[in-house]
């Protein structure tokens, strides 16, 4: 046991100092000029058509003053004064941020009314769910177990009677003696 530890805490020590040397051994092939990020792109206001400007996620278009200008990031849709939505742009020039609202809401509620409907089917089809089931049995139980009463009740009255008919011909041909008395049982005898 103590040998199997040994060797398992020497095979991390070779892992990690495998991981090491090839951290050292990459970071020296790398120069620090290709390290440096790329120069940032110029403002939003430098850009003078639609397709230029919409490609930057920081930048909106509006076609009211065919201007492109910085995104209003502390508002999750532009405000009215830096455009009005029927005309902004943000990443195509053929979607409007209205067309884009409803197009949402109209993609999100279809998703959110499918998956309401799969859990009911699913709850339902399982008959798992507490919210779909009452809590005795339930009504195809109910019905089962009143058919299966009514079916005996009527099979009992049914054998009573035969009973009575086959007791009115056994005693038609004497088969089948008066019990009325108690000895005739003797009489045959």
């Amino acid at each position: 046991m103590i040998l199997m530890m040994d060797k398992l805490s020497t095979a991390r020590q070779t892992v990690a100092t495998s991981v090491f040397v090839a951290a050292v051994v990459l970071c020296s092939f790398v120069s620090q000029t290709e390290c440096q990020t790329s120069p940032p792109p110029p403002p939003c206001g430098a850009y003078s058509e639609c397709d230029s400007c919409v490609k930057h996620a920081k930048c909106l278009w509006c076609f009211t003053n065919n201007s492109c200008t910085d995104y209003p990031v502390s508002w999750l849709l532009p405000p009215a004064s830096v455009c009005k939505l029927s005309q902004a742009r943000w990443g195509v020039c053929w979607v409007n941020f209205e067309a884009l609202i409803i197009g949402m809401g109209v993609v999100g509620g279809t998703i959110l009314i499918s998956v309401i409907v799969c859990c009911c089917c699913c709850c339902r089809s399982c008959r798992r769910c507490c919210w779909s089931r009452p809590s005795g049995p339930d009504r195809d139980e109910e019905r089962l177990s009143r058919k299966r009463e009514d079916t005996r009740q009527r099979s009992e009255e049914r054998k009573v009677e035969r009973k009575a008919r086959h007791d009115e011909i056994r005693k038609k041909y004497g088969l089948i003696t008066d019990s009325d008395h108690p000895y005739s049982k003797f009489e045959n005898e």
